[in-house]
């Protein structure tokens, strides 16, 4: 008995055709948990896609990934001089967000990251005049822009790398190859007709991985059932059920990453009530868990365990029998699973 993801394969192959189709070039990304499939499936996906070049998000997934992938590794996680020294064949390319991580990768392959309005990490504008001299001595693959995913100020991603593709030329810095995040289809053409001699390759994850939401599931497999009056107590804290039901016992818990939520960022008065009425129901222990049975997603019982959840379901819905399975709703990027099922 199991958390399961199951893979409609076709659907979701015929998903990663199109984007490659749009995106030429692209860099494919793997990196955290391998976006709910693994490394070694996501491995095997990029070879049969004859791609040249995979992208990782740390030297540890690097070091994983040269046994599973014979092209070039690109780690995302820029180079600090304090890291951990991990060894990694020639075919990896470090990627540095300043001048002082450039002067620390004397003769690897270097990618050069450039600051974006997301501010995170990258070269600031300031500090190209210092790039030049530090680029002689590493193997300059190209220069990376990271952008925002919303732009609530109504400015255009376009615009802004047309911004560091000009302040790269006036630098006399070589505009020979640049990796771009978040850009749609339509944007990356306008650019490629505005610098035809610039090699322009999408950095993707979530759009290749997880764009066809119909094309994975999640179910996990019904251990056990019992039947419950409003009243008995049950479970590790000896709470009261609700009303007559039954109590299931569910594959998938904390281990599973069943019950983690990241926090989200709240728009408009709609999505900060409904946060207001779920963070109230937790205080009276109503926690909607992401379980779905009978057309209704059900609550937990009480607290997920570490490798199961018990679900409460009411007298007047279908009961659920062991060996069932119930569609779980989870993030892809913080689920485990026991096993994948191609389908």
């Amino acid at each position: 008995m199991a958390l399961t993801l199951y893979v409609d394969t076709g659907r979701w192959r015929a998903h990663q055709r199109s984007i490659l189709a749009d995106f030429p070039g692209l860099v494919p990304v793997c990196k955290g948990n391998g976006y709910g499939f693994g490394h070694d499936r996501l491995a095997d996906e990029v070879s049969m896609m004859g791609l040249d070049t995979i992208a990782v998000g740390t030297t540890y997934e690097a070091a994983a990934m040269k046994d599973r992938f014979s092209g070039d590794i690109l780690v995302l996680t820029p180079y600090r001089r304090t890291e951990e020294p991990v060894p990694l064949p020639d075919r990896v390319v470090r990627s540095a967000s300043s001048v002082d991580g450039v002067y620390g990768l004397v003769g690897s392959r270097v990618v050069v990251e450039v600051m974006s309005t997301m501010r995170r990490h990258g070269v600031s504008p300031s500090d190209l005049g210092k790039l030049q001299a530090a680029l002689d001595d590493v193997r300059l693959e190209g220069f990376a822009i990271h952008l925002p995913l919303d732009r609530t100020d109504g400015t255009d991603a376009v615009e802004e790398v047309i911004e560091w593709m000009d302040r790269l030329r006036a630098a006399r810095l070589p505009l020979d190859t640049m990796f771009v995040s978040h850009l749609t289809a339509d944007q990356l053409r306008r650019l490629r007709q505005q610098f035809p001699q610039t090699t322009f390759r999408a950095r993707i994850g979530t759009r290749l991985w997880l764009g066809d939401h119909g094309a994975t599931e999640y179910r996990g497999a019904v251990l056990d059932v019992t039947p419950v009056g409003k009243g008995d107590r049950f479970g590790y804290r000896q709470q009261k059920a609700p009303g007559d039901g039954w109590l299931a016992v569910v594959a998938g818990g904390t281990s599973h990453g069943v019950g983690l939520e990241a926090p989200k960022a709240l728009h408009g008065m709609t999505s900060r009530a409904k946060g207001m009425a779920r963070a109230s129901l937790a205080t009276v222990n109503r926690n909607l868990s992401p379980f779905v049975w009978d057309g209704k997603q059900r609550w937990f019982a009480e607290p997920p365990h570490m490798q199961v959840s018990i679900l409460f379901v009411p007298a007047e819905s279908q009961g659920p029998k062991v060996g069932d399975e119930f569609k779980a709703i989870l993030r892809h990027t913080t689920t485990q699973v026991d096993r994948l099922v191609d389908e």
